[in-house]
Formats: C-alpha cells, structure tokens, sequence
C-alpha cells in the first residue's frame, strides 16, 4: 500500500489556477439518461441531506439506482420491478431503449436559453452501460439499445450552441464488472472494485473520452479503484497528465478521491456549506436525477424556485449544476422543460447578475431570507448578490417597499434600476440600510435585480 503523503506529492503537480471560463460560467445543465430511464421509477421521499441514510437506499429516490434498489430485499422498488417488470433481467430495459425522440439539438436550444454555458451527460453510471462505443464492453449504446453514440451527439449539439462539454463517469462503481451484491446504507471500501483488471478498464475509458471527445469537463464519481491511485503503469496522474496536455482549460472534480480535483462539489442538501474555492452544487429538477414517472408537480422544482436555487449557489462563490432526466425515447420531460423555459425567460433579461459575476463583501451588502427555495416560516424577504466590476446586483424576491442590508454610503442611490432598464426608488431609511420600491417585472416571472453603481468605498 502507498502513505497518503506519497499520493500527495504525485498528484501536487496539478495544482493550477482555476480556468476563468469555469469561474464564470455559473450554471451547467447535468444529463442523467440510461437504461433505467426506461422503467423510469423510484420513491419520491425527499432532497439527499435531508433524509436518514438507513432510510435512503432502501427507499432510494434516485431512478438512476433502480439495479441497486430493485435488488434489496423487501424494497418498494423490489415489490414494482416484479409486479410491473415480471422480475425482468436489467439488461432488457438496455434493449428496450431506443431514443427514438432524441433530438440534441433541441435539448442544447434549450439549455443555452436557460443559460447555462456547459453541459455533462452521464457517460457510464453505476449500472456500467457506455453511452458511446466503449472499449472493452459490449453493453454500450452504439452495439444495443438506440444503437447510436449518445456522447458524441451530445457533445456536438452542445458546441454547435455555443456551450462546453463534459463528461460524468462512474469510476468507483459498476455493477456489472464488479458486483458485490446491493447496497444497502454507506458504500464502503468493500462494495467497490479496487483491482488492476478493473483499474486498466476505467482508465481505458476515460483515455478513450478524451481522446474522442475532449471534454473541457472531467466529472468522477464514487472514488476511483484504489489500484490506480499510486504511481506506476496504472496510475491515475498518469491519465491526469494526459487530459491536461490535450484540454489545458478542462477541469477535474472531486469525486475520484483522493487524487486531484480542480473544484469541489455538494449534491441537493448534502454539503451545501461550501463557500470557499471553486465548487458546484448539483441537483436534480425533481428528487431523482434520472426521469422518475412517479415525481410529480410538489416533486419538482419551478422555473422561480430554480432561479432562487441558482443565486443562492452563486451569490456564495459556486456554480450549479442542475440536472435533467430524459425519458427513454428522448424527451425532456414537460415539468423539466417547464422549469427551464421559465429559467430562460428570467436570464434573458437577469443573466448579468450570474454570468461572469463575484460575491459580494459583507461589509457592501448582506443576504436574507432562508437558504435555498423552501420557505423556513421566518418571514425575512429573500434577496442575494451578486457584483459585476461596479455594479452591485440585489436579487430581491418581492415587490413593493423592500429594506435592504445595503451600506447606503457604498452606492449610488439615484441610478438604481432592474436590468430592463425600469428606475427603482431607493433612499436610506435613517440607520445606514436601504429602502427600495421594487417594481413589478414586466415579463419574466421569478425575484427581480436591482442593481446600483458602486461608490468608491466599495
């Protein structure tokens, strides 16, 4: 075995600035599509972080664990795969999966308009299918099921429209090559593979990604087989050093363990306290990441409720990474696009507050209200901020006379206005705070921005 201050200094070599694109960016579109997205089905019992873990795979509300959840014994999931799916074999619903419907382009449209500036489909999950034509394995995409190379028409969609490209790969999991059996509470060391067959496989895939596809986006998942963390012919910063040399501005995650990683990442509720560095906060529309037919309206986010998510995640330094989950045939379902189209419609006219901005000194301006979009019963108004150079955005979700934790002295009151231009009435309310009129948004639905020019205390 190798000492943690030995992987330590193999993998210092990759400390490096941050690239700028990554930074101001701000929001990514995530793709979760599989076989699972055929039976489509999970239990939607809340937001990961809010509930206990021995509840949580048992009752797993992520689709995209349907091999996992289905194979625990007395599970819901267990109950509906024999009642719907007569104890089918996985593998049928690879076969049954056609994406007749998939049109990328469409899917980037739309992901663009929302605003987002970089997308990651998931390339292998845990049930270890390959969307592309991978080495080594004949459960990919091009050889069964839609017979296509999802990835490649992913990624070339996404660039046509203007958007980076990643890839999300499970290198800690995958249920085929290596099966321990269902997991049941924390995925332990054990429940992984760790051996060098498995080790050269996952490497050969990721070369092969970057190789095809160039991905400016290296997204892990559940750690990498420990084989590949030393140095050697297996190693990790061997595969590192190579995607680096041929996309100098990609950027690696923190979820291939302890090896590298250019940013950190939180899910839903869990870790949502990251504040320093880069990171990025991912999350599904709904509960699950991957289409779920039982999720309904209460499930899912709106497109106002999404627009709260997203500064919430800005205002304190990060990117999100909201995620959608499209059907078997290719769709993004109608509450998923409901969701987006009313995300677009508000960064249409707000996107200067998020694209390219910085968190604000809390010295400048303070947020209220609770964190997130679910109301904490404390009545406080919402408001978060953002700053472009001098410019201090207030994003603000209500109307009428709202007061401000905003040093009056730190602006310029009278040039106040939304982004579309309308004139907001802004004056000091006697203690040093701010008092503005917030107007009605003409058009978008969601909290509206104010923004004031910065004085020179600021």
């Amino acid at each position: 075995m190798f000492s943690h201050d030995a992987r330590t200094e193999l993998y210092q070599r990759f400390e490096r600035p941050v690239p700028a694109w990554f930074s101001e960016a701000k929001l990514g579109i995530f793709i979760h599509w599989g076989a699972y997205s055929v039976p489509a089905w999970a239990e939607p019992i809340g937001e990961l972080g809010t509930i206990e873990r021995s509840t949580w795979m048992k009752h797993n509300p992520y689709a995209e664990w349907y091999y996992n959840t289905i194979r625990i014994e007395g599970s819901p999931a267990a109950e509906h795969h024999r009642e719907v799916h007569g104890d089918a074999p996985y593998d049928d619903f690879l076969d049954a999966w056609k994406a007749e419907d998939f049109d990328p382009d469409d899917w980037a449209s739309l992901f663009a308009r929302a605003g987002a500036r970089y997308v990651v489909p998931t390339t292998k999950h845990h049930d270890g299918i390959c969307l592309w034509d991978a080495p080594g394995t004949p459960r990919n995409t091009v050889a069964r099921g839609p017979q296509r190379d999802l990835v490649g028409d992913i990624a070339a969609a996404t660039r046509r429209a203007g958007m980076r490209f990643g890839t999300y790969y499970s290198g800690g999991l995958d249920w085929d090559v290596a099966d321990f059996g269902p997991i049941t509470s924390d995925i332990g060391h054990e429940l992984r593979p760790q051996d060098e067959g498995y080790t050269a496989y996952a490497n050969a895939h990721v070369r092969d990604l970057v190789e095809r596809y160039a991905p400016d986006v290296l997204w892990g998942d559940i750690n990498w087989p420990d084989a590949g963390k030393p140095d050697g012919p297996l190693s990790f910063a061997r595969v590192l050093d190579e995607y680096y040399a041929a996309v100098p501005e990609g950027v690696v995650n923190d979820r291939f363990g302890e090896t590298h990683w250019d940013f950190r990442t939180s899910e839903y509720q869990q870790g949502r306290d990251l504040e320093s560095g880069a990171w990025e906060n991912c999350r599904g529309i709904g509960y699950s990441f991957g289409y779920n037919r039982v999720e309904g309206h209460e499930h899912h986010l709106t497109g106002p409720q999404a627009v709260k998510h997203l500064l919430d995640v800005v205002a304190r330094g990060g990117n999100l990474l909201l995620d959608v989950g499209p059907t078997a045939s290719g769709q993004i379902p109608e509450l998923q696009r409901r969701c987006l189209e009313g995300l677009a419609d508000w960064m249409a006219v707000n996107g200067a507050a998020v694209h390219g901005t910085t968190t604000v000194d809390d010295s400048v301006a303070r947020p209220s209200g609770h964190q997130g979009h679910d109301d904490d019963g404390s009545g406080a108004t919402w408001v978060r901020w953002t700053r472009s150079g001098d410019v201090l955005h207030a994003v603000v979700d209500a109307t009428g006379e709202v007061g401000l934790q905003l040093s009056a002295e730190a602006v310029d009151l009278g040039a106040a206005r939304l982004l579309d231009g309308t004139p907001v009435t802004a004056r000091e309310d006697g203690s040093g705070a701010v008092v503005v009129d917030v107007p009605e948004p003409a058009a978008q639905h969601g909290p509206a921005v104010v923004t004031f020019p910065l004085g020179a205390r600021a």
